[in-house]
């Protein structure tokens, strides 16, 4: 294995959807025990035959951050015809991104056309990848909607699968406000929703990010990094590296469907329709 790094490629541009990268090697799942760790640990063990490309960049969002992983196809030109790697799964593991799934259609004798160096061509699955923008954008504007309606809690986890998304925020919320924070809160989203601005992200430096997010940062993004930050219309930005909408409008409507209070933690699940 080589010991460079992935190019996150969705970093500059998060609605691209096709590009070109370079192999940098095709291994077989069962051939390296260090890759079945980061398996669905929920799912068998059996990996079906599984193989893992690495590129010197890619488009593909790995699963993290609550958002779960792109999916999509790789092609390759073989010598009479085109290879295609169907995408199923994608993680990133020190700093290199595995793109999960099974060559189809594999040339006579099992030739794999996947060598390294060979350029190939990257496409990512769009209603998936816009889902998942959507709901992942939603989750945080969720977070403007807090300090806007006067709550300001401390966000923590986020969930923004399209099975049940939720954000979890440090602090409660008195049981007899609850109903009417929670229709406070959708009205708010909903109406920043049809403003329309801008959805942006950029890598900066430490305190040009600190300002855009309004003065704070969290504690685990260290003083010298220079984190990449999103920023949702003229709203505070905050640290993420995950993929969002072009414009807020995209989100289309959005729905908060549930406010529970437990263990001084205060869980928002959300959905967009």
């Amino acid at each position: 294995m080589t010991s460079r790094v992935t190019k996150l490629d969705y970093y500059a541009d998060m609605w691209r959807l096709v590009s070109q990268s370079t192999v940098v090697s095709f291994l077989e799942v069962s051939r390296f025990p260090f890759l079945r760790p980061l398996r669905n640990p929920r799912k068998p063990a059996d990996d079906d035959g599984r193989s893992a490309l690495v590129l010197d960049s890619t488009i593909f969002h790995p699963q993290g951050g609550g958002q779960p992983a792109d999916m999509g196809f790789i092609t390759v030109e073989g010598d009479d015809r085109e290879v295609k790697f169907a995408v199923q799964d994608v993680r990133l593991k020190d700093g290199l991104v595995y793109h999960y799934g099974h060559v189809e259609d594999l040339a006579e004798g099992g030739v794999v056309e996947f060598e390294e160096g060979k350029e190939v061509h990257l496409h990512v699955d769009e209603p998936r990848r816009k889902l998942n923008s959507r709901l992942h954008s939603a989750g945080h504007l969720l977070d403007v909607c807090m300090k806007r309606v006067g709550l300001g809690l401390e966000p923590g986890k986020g969930y923004h699968f399209p099975n049940g998304p939720f954000v979890e925020y440090k602090g409660v919320i008195p049981p007899s406000e609850i109903s009417n924070k929670q229709k406070e809160l959708e009205t708010e989203a909903n109406a920043l929703i049809s403003k329309g601005e801008e959805v942006s992200a950029a890598i900066l430096p430490y305190d040009e990010a600190l300002e855009q997010c309004g003065g704070s940062l969290p504690d685990y993004i260290p003083k010298e990094s220079t984190p990449r930050i999103v920023k949702l219309g003229s709203n505070p930005g905050c640290p993420c590296g995950g993929t969002h909408v072009h414009n807020l409008s995209e989100i289309i409507s959005m729905k908060v469907s549930q406010i529970r209070v437990k263990k001084g933690v205060t869980k928002v699940s959300y959905t967009v329709v």
